[in-house]
């Protein structure tokens, strides 16, 4: 999916794993089928999974960097009513490959992809339910202090330029580009809350309709608000999206800030994994038709 791609074996897996942890050596460890973009996963017996990322940094600051997510797992942990990643261990770079890793629980459920939830109200109710309990904690005087998304939407005017260029085969690039030129401008609000930062389908767990857990969430921390309501976009149809929106209370206004988002992570995801990762690709797709649908009725 990306050129500069780890390669990591189940050899190499089950080595890393017997070495570190040898009291997990009796546990059959198998690779577990995902769309995840950023590393790779196993099942470790039936409690546990482990990480490997697919992208290759600077040892020290990759480990500084999985130390905050699970940080942030601790931090979340028992403050939705939903399932969330427990942080258990964290590997060190061995024999066969170069960077930390990391050992969560297991979060049971199907991914949205797996299970596509978009017609639920019921699940629309309980991903409301989600993001108000991720809102409601304390950011502890915390702000938004990082790139990407969350932010000012003017400043992804490059990368929402790019994509719309690349991407201009699978979607109405004219009218992505009418649309973002309203949507790039939409003050940010003087407030930010806890959000997840990352709702899309790979990393929405889904068990007969209903949320049954959220994993990836290292990106927790203080942001737009509107930033998680790109859930109602990825994940679904019109009549649970009102639905969700409803139980939120969201005005015009932060509705809109949150299709910005959407159509900023759809854009490149549509384009960027047509080809190496064409779940996420439809899934950006599927995106980019729900919003223009949207807009065009609006």
């Amino acid at each position: 999916m990306h050129e500069d791609e780890l390669v990591i074996t189940d050899a190499v897996a089950r080595a890393l794993v017997d070495e570190q942890f040898p009291r997990w050596r009796g546990l059959p460890l198998a690779p577990y089928p995902s769309t995840g973009t950023v590393n790779r996963l196993y099942r470790l017996g039936s409690t546990l999974a482990v990480r490997f990322p697919l992208l290759g940094t600077e040892a020290r600051a990759a480990r500084t960097e999985l130390e905050a997510e699970a940080q942030a797992a601790r931090e979340l942990q028992g403050r939705t009513p939903f399932a969330t990643p427990e942080p258990v261990a964290l590997g060190e770079p061995g024999q066969g490959f170069p960077m930390p890793w990391t050992v969560q629980s297991w979060v049971a459920g199907r991914s949205a992809f797996e299970e596509d939830p978009g017609e639920s109200v019921y699940f629309a109710r309980d991903l409301a339910t989600f993001v108000s309990a991720v809102r409601a904690m304390d950011a502890r005087g915390r702000v938004f202090d990082r790139a990407g998304r969350g932010g000012d939407l003017s400043r992804h005017d490059a990368w929402v330029a790019t994509s719309t260029a690349r991407g201009s085969h699978l979607f109405d690039a004219a009218h992505v580009t009418r649309l973002w030129s309203s949507l790039r401008i939409l003050p940010r609000p003087h407030r930010d809350a806890m959000t997840h930062g990352d709702l899309t389908p790979g990393n929405v767990l889904v068990a007969d309709q209903r949320l049954a857990g959220v994993i990836d969430v290292g990106g927790l921390g203080p942001t737009d608000p509107a930033l998680d309501l790109v859930s109602a976009w990825h994940l679904l149809e019109t009549k649970p999206r009102q639905t969700f929106r409803e139980l939120l209370g969201s005005d015009d206004e932060e509705w809109r800030r949150g299709m910005a988002w959407a159509l900023e992570q759809a854009l490149g995801a549509a384009w960027y994994y047509e080809t190496s990762n064409p779940s996420m690709s439809m899934m950006g797709q599927r995106t980019i038709g729900r919003i223009l649908t949207a807009d065009a009725g609006a």
